[in-house]
C-alpha cells in the first residue's frame, strides 16, 4: 500500500521537528517538547523512501554497499512505494537520522557505543515514529555486532526488551506471506523486535538481509546464501519488502478490509 505524500511529508515534517526538540533536550531544555506540534510550515521533502543506512565508529558498518540499492530495486518492482534508487549514508551521532523515517543498522563486528547525545536523539527519532531495521551479519548474541547492538537497544529502551513478533505480525504478513526468515545465512527463524503501543520502530535479524541482497557489478550476487540456497535469498527479499512497508504503513494490514484476503491467501498456501 502505498502512503499518500501529504501522509508522507506530515511523517518526515514531524521527525525534523523532533531534531529540534532532540537537540534542545540534550541541551538541557525543558522537558516539555513531546507536547508541541510540528510548525505548520515545515520544509517540504520529497515523497519517497529512502532508508538511512547508519554509520558508527569503529567495526564495519557497510558490509555490503549494494544490498541496500539492490532492496530498493525490488521494493519498486513489486510494490506502489517511490523509493529512491539506494539508501543514504547517516551519521549515527549526527541530527540527520531524522530526516530518515527508516534507519538500516547493520555489520558483523563491535563497533563503539554511540555517546549519551546521540542515544536520546535516536530514542527521539523512534518514538516519534521513526524506524530502525537492525541487521546482525553474524548472527551471535554474545560476540561481534550483536553484542554491542542488543546493549544499545537496552540503552534506548530499558523498559522494552528485544522479543521475538509473533508471526500474525505485519512484517510477516504485509505484502508476502512469510513462512521462513531468509537472510545469508539461516541462524534463526524469529524475528526480534521493541513493541511499544502497537508500532514496532526496532526489528531485529540475525540471518543478515543484507549479504542476501547484495549484487556484483555484473549482476551477480555477491554471497550464496546457505543452506537453503536460493529460496533462502527469495524469503530474504520478500522479507526485506514487507519490512519496508511496514516502516511506511504500520499495522495496516490488521485492518477488517484486509482480513478476508489474507485468511484466504492462507487457506490457499
Amino acid at each position: 500500500m502505498k502512503k499518500s505524500p501529504k501522509s508522507t511529508l506530515s511523517r518526515r515534517a514531524l521527525l525534523r521537528w523532533t531534531a529540534g526538540a532532540a537537540a534542545a533536550s540534550v541541551l538541557g531544555a525543558a522537558a516539555g517538547a513531546r507536547a508541541q506540534g510540528p510548525p505548520p510550515d515545515g520544509p517540504a521533502a520529497p515523497p519517497d523512501f529512502t532508508p538511512g543506512h547508519l554509520r558508527y565508529a569503529g567495526g564495519r558498518w557497510q558490509e555490503y554497499p549494494t544490498a541496500l540499492s539492490s532492496l530498493l530495486d525490488e521494493v519498486r518492482k513489486r510494490t506502489s512505494i517511490e523509493g529512491a534508487q539506494d539508501g543514504q549514508t547517516v551519521d549515527l551521532a549526527s541530527d540527520q537520522i531524522f530526516e530518515h523515517p527508516f534507519l538500516y543498522l547493520s555489520g558483523r563486528y563491535e563497533f563503539e557505543m554511540p555517546p549519551p547525545p546521540a542515544i536520546e536523539r535516536l530514542r527521539r527519532h523512534l518514538t516519534y515514529g521513526g524506524f530502525m531495521l537492525i541487521d546482525d551479519g553474524l548472527g551471535s548474541n554474545e560476540d561481534g555486532f550483536g553484542r554491542v547492538a542488543r546493549a544499545l537497544i537496552e540503552r534506548l529502551f530499558p523498559r522494552h526488551p528485544l522479543e521475538p513478533l509473533s508471526r500474525e505480525h505485519p512484517v510477516f504478513r504485509s505484502y508476502y506471506l512469510i513462512r521462513s526468515v531468509g537472510g545469508r545465512q539461516a541462524v534463526s527463524q524469529d524475528i526480534e523486535g521493541i513493541q511499544m503501543g502497537i508500532f514496532t520502530p526496532v526489528v531485529y535479524c540475525r540471518n543478515d538481509l543484507g549479504g542476501a541482497w547484495a549484487v556484483r557489478p555484473d549482476g551477480g550476487w555477491v554471497e550464496e546464501c546457505w543452506p537453503g540456497g536460493e529460496p533462502q535469498r527469495r524469503s530474504a527479499f520478500q522479507l526485506g519488502v514487507n519490512i519496508a512497508l511496514y516502516s511506511m504503513t504500520g499495522n495496516y494490514k490488521q485492518d477488517l478490509i484486509h482480513h478476508p484476503f489474507i485468511q484466504r491467501r492462507l487457506n490457499q498456501s
